[in-house]
């Protein structure tokens, strides 16, 4: 296995790092010795120590010191503060895995003094080995290095590398962001189904159910999603009435307009050095 000798750093132990931390241990990827956190937090590194049997320190530095691979999860409105804490401190041949949104990798190579980075932008359902994480390299990482981001990446579920940088604001956008859109839309079914007289309780197992099975029927089906939603469509239906409905209130432009907000706004904070995305939303 790619990551069976690494010893890795996770900086910055808060919902992403910890679901790395979670998910190489679920996966046997490395041992729980093999993993050293880095945490300002005393409470927080005892709850990861007992949690995980991981080694924890309260100084970056110390959690780098002879860490092959590091993991920048840090906020990006601290991740200046912390690669100047850590510049000069990581060994010669460190991988530096950066999940910081809005960063790019020539900022990191610069910030920490190291030329092998990769980006990606992972997303929430990682917590649960589920996600996507969409990923890129500097032109200092290897195909050795690419193996390691990958296998470390399986921890949070599938990975999609891409060529160009500029495809991390597209992905900040579709999947980084994506789960807030299908989280808005689930509660709107929610409330609807409520609003017809369901308790909340079966509303919400109606919605939750529906759209796993629904996810999981149309990636396993060879048909376009069109010809998924026309089979359920009968002429003068519920169905067609429903999404004469959704399409009169421009779901589709309205879906589309939000990503594109978003993609425009990840663009904007990855033009700016990381001291100033303090000023943005992260």
């Amino acid at each position: 296995m790619p990551l069976n000798n690494d010893t890795i750093a996770i900086i910055g132990c808060g919902t992403m790092g910890e679901a790395t931390v979670r998910g190489l241990i679920r996966r046997e990827l490395v041992a729980p010795d093999n993993i050293v956190g880095a945490h300002p937090r005393a409470e927080r590194r005892a709850d990861l120590v007992e949690a995980y049997g991981i080694r924890c320190e309260a100084n970056s530095r110390d959690a780098v010191s002879e860490a092959g691979v590091v993991v920048l999860a840090v906020k990006p409105q601290i991740v200046t503060e912390v690669m100047a804490s850590l510049n000069g401190g990581l060994v010669d041949d460190a991988l530096v895995i950066s999940f910081v949104a809005g960063v790019s990798i020539a900022a990191i190579e610069r910030g920490l003094g190291v030329c092998r980075v990769v980006r990606v932008m992972p997303n929430t359902p990682g917590q649960i080995g589920r996600g996507i994480s969409v990923w890129t390299a500097g032109a200092g990482v290897a195909d050795q290095g690419r193996e390691r981001v990958k296998a470390l990446l399986s921890a949070l579920g599938t990975d999609e590398f891409v060529t160009h940088e500029n495809e991390l604001d597209m992905a900040t956008a579709l999947s980084g962001t994506g789960p807030a859109y299908a989280f808005l839309f689930m509660e709107a079914l929610i409330d609807a189904g409520v609003h017809m007289g369901f308790s909340r309780r079966v509303a919400s197992r109606l919605v939750f159910e529906t759209l796993a099975g629904a996810v999981e029927f149309a990636a396993q089906s060879p048909d376009h999603l069109a010809t998924l939603r026309n089979e359920v469509t009968s002429p003068g239906g519920t169905t067609a009435e429903a999404c004469y409905h959704l399409e009169r209130g421009r779901l589709r432009t309205v879906v589309s307009d939000a990503v594109w907000a978003a993609f425009r706004r990840s663009e904007q904070l990855g033009r700016q050095e990381p001291s100033e995305e303090a000023k943005g939303d992260g």
